[in-house]
């Protein structure tokens, strides 16, 4: 259409190919699809209430809002939307459309001089203001500016657009009768649609301004609610280069074209199209004419603190440090209190590892609560408390602070971050060590039903924070040693989240450590060795802890060593406590692999105290498990009774007592319980199913 559009119309703002001014000047113009939905409109008007059920009316009246905002469709496809909601109306059409391509011209001009008589009588058929209304008006007066030529061109459009619409429709007539099976026909329908659905895409011609606004901001929004329902990357960047060809200065293209380069990750595109965007704004003048000479300076200040976020995005902090000074200065010689909000709290996240950070937290809250500025404030009270779990404070003051924080979700219907913050609740109640409280936050979050739902049908948003919850309950049933279950929920958030979309990363390592943690238990060392390398790819400091413990399984002791020394002092550099405690259990296991458990006894002591002081119950239940192990490897007398009698007397005390096992030979896998595995016996079965069990 893009084609037929430039050599059968005659467009104003082009010589050449050339555009030499704003196309989205004219707001409508004439087109085949237009003229058929005209046509619809006028067998509505024409159809009486009786030959209409209130149902049928009732679903035309909601198609009739796409059909008029959306982009131009293929004839097959108009007549399926409407036979599904009116079948009678749909023939009606069909014939009408029929009658007008294989006539005469002055059908055509017949036609647009009686779409005159819905506006006329005492009664009108139409009301010229209403959405409708209006939509005639337009077409009605860019029909009339037409020369001759460009009328007889317009008809000779509509006739090939007819003869295509009949030929598909012939081809689905036959596709339909070849397909016996109801199941094989359900598929190739699905299949169909899809197909239908890109072909209108890819072959859709310049669009007007209402259509390239409805277009853009229903692309926008599927991008930040539900990525999987919009465009391919491809596709999207194929028809926003074709609209940026008729219009080059539309700036809001050039905005959801940075948008989609960063969904595949590309710096150089989305830093060009970002740049592009601010220098279209500042252009076209849209800024200063709605804020006077002050719309200048705006446009530049949000250029750079949106190129901050940019940088900072894709761990170019020092890039994104220069563009948040620069920022700032502009904001400051502005006095735009607003953009220096947004500064200082990206000033946080740039500074959030050094020890002060909490005391500019904490000022960015106050002065976004007296801004009114009620996002920002709740963004920092998140990361406040994010900071504050991370720094081992009781689980009941984040909790109040997070209810704080729901509260001003709820007033001002913000449903991102209420979706954040249960994600945020499960993630602390993990930490925590309470498996229990975390499952019943993550099931929460996902039998909610979103605020902002992204069509009629769905009301779930697939959004970062329902793969954070899903990737939480997917490692809780594989800690509990439910691989199927957690399988089933990863094989769920594939289907949710496609490994080309922006949060697929989060599933990723989340299967990768699975498949890890499970290898490691079967005792499969070389295929847990190779998962190493896709771990490390999404995570570098969880990819080398892994890493040394393959090689720990391995008898590498001395690899290991140097491994688990260095990424001791750089957890401890960046404070990551809970990857400090997991490296000094595996230090410690290492030393009584080494036949030295009087070593490994002061680095349990200090992961136990770590353990305490942040709070972490998980970690601090392992490492006294591990203590009471290096105390029973020192007292050879214990060690020499047999599993099974050990095993007997611990579960007549509690079942919750350490387990004795015999003392390891070479052949023997002991290793300190890593998480999602839990401590093995002799046997290699979980210290879980022996608790219950016994030892086979």
């Amino acid at each position: 259409m893009a084609s037929v559009h430039e050599s059968l119309y005659f467009n104003p703002m082009m010589t050449n190919g050339v555009v030499h001014a704003n196309v989205f000047g004219i707001k409508d113009w004439v087109t085949p699809y237009k003229i058929a939905v005209l046509v619809l409109l006028n067998e509505m008007g024409r159809t009486g209430e009786g030959a209409v059920s209130l149902m049928e009316r009732r679903r035309l009246n909601q198609l009739l809002l796409p059909l008029l905002q959306g982009p131009d469709i293929t004839l097959s496809k108009l007549y399926k939307l409407i036979e599904e909601s009116c079948p009678q109306l749909a023939n009606s059409v069909q014939i009408r459309i029929k009658l007008m391509a294989e006539g005469e011209l002055k059908d055509m001009e017949q036609f647009f001089d009686d779409l005159t008589d819905s506006f006329s009588g005492t009664e009108p058929e139409v009301h010229k203001t209403s959405v409708v209304g209006l939509f005639l008006r337009h077409m009605i007066l860019a029909y009339s500016k037409l020369s001759f030529s460009q009328v007889f061109k317009l008809y000779t459009a509509l006739q090939q657009y007819f003869q295509n619409g009949e030929k598909k429709t012939v081809e689905d007539a036959d596709m339909e009768l070849t397909n016996r099976e109801e199941g094989e026909r359900k598929m190739e329908k699905e299949e169909l649609d899809v197909s239908i659905r890109e072909e209108e895409v890819s072959c859709s011609g310049p669009l007007s301004q209402k259509q390239a606004e409805f277009f853009l901001s229903q692309q926008a929004s599927l991008l930040k609610n539900d990525e999987t329902k919009a465009l391919t990357p491809a596709s999207l960047q194929k028809e926003l280069n074709n609209l940026l060809k008729f219009n080059p200065d539309f700036a809001e293209a050039h905005y959801l074209s940075y948008l989609n380069n960063l969904r595949v990750q590309d710096v150089f595109s989305s830093t060009h199209s970002l740049l592009h965007y601010f220098d279209r704004l500042i252009l076209t003048g849209a800024e200063s004419k709605s804020n006077g000479e002050e719309g200048y300076g705006r446009s530049l200040r949000y250029a750079a603190l949106n190129l901050a976020a940019l940088h900072c995005r894709f761990g170019h902090y020092q890039q994104a440090e220069l563009a948040l000074q620069e920022a700032i200065r502009i904001a400051q010689e502005s006095n735009d209190h607003v953009c220096l909000q947004h500064c200082l709290s990206w000033l946080y996240v740039l500074g959030q590892k050094r020890s002060d950070s909490y005391v500019l937290l904490e000022h960015s809250v106050k002065k976004a609560v007296h801004f009114g500025l009620p996002y920002l404030a709740s963004l920092g009270i998140q990361s406040l408390v994010q900071q504050r779990a991370f720094a081992g404070k009781t689980a009941n003051k984040l909790m109040d602070a997070l209810k704080d924080s729901d509260l001003l979700h709820w007033k001002h219907s913000l449903s991102e971050l209420i979706d954040i913050s249960i994600a945020q609740k499960t993630a602390i109640w993990r930490l925590y060590g309470r498996s229990t409280m975390a499952l019943q936050q993550a099931q929460m979050l996902l039998s909610m039903n979103s605020l902002e739902s992204v069509n009629a049908g769905v009301q779930q948003n697939n959004t970062e924070s329902f793969a954070v919850a899903l990737c939480h309950l997917a490692e809780l049933h594989a800690e509990q040693g439910c691989f199927a279950a957690a399988s089933e929920v990863l094989k769920h958030l594939k289907e949710r989240f496609p490994p080309n979309s922006q949060h697929a990363q989060l599933w990723m390592l989340c299967d990768q450590k699975i498949q890890f943690d499970r290898a490691m238990n079967d005792g499969k060392y070389h295929l847990a060795d190779s998962l190493v390398t896709g771990i490390t790819a999404l995570n570098s400091i969880e990819g080398v802890y892994r890493k040394a413990i393959v090689l720990q399984a391995q008898n590498q002791m001395s690899e290991a060593h140097k491994l688990l020394q260095k990424l001791l002092i750089h957890c401890q550099k960046i404070r990551n406590t809970e990857m400090v405690i997991s490296v000094l259990l595996s230090v410690a296991e290492l030393y009584w692999r080494s036949s030295s458990p009087t070593i490994a006894l002061p680095v349990l002591l200090q992961a136990l105290a770590l353990s305490k002081e942040y709070r972490l119950q998980y970690l601090a239940s392992e490492t006294v498990l591990n203590l009471a192990f290096a105390q029973l490897w020192r007292q050879p007398s214990r060690i020499s009774m047999k599993p099974r009698t050990i095993l007997q007397r611990s579960t007549a005390k509690s079942k919750s007592e350490m387990l004795f096992t015999s003392r390891p030979d070479s052949t023997t896998h002991w290793g300190r319980p890593r998480r999602g595995t839990g401590v093995r016996c002799s046997s290699g079965s979980c210290i879980r199913s022996c608790l219950l069990t016994g030892c086979p």
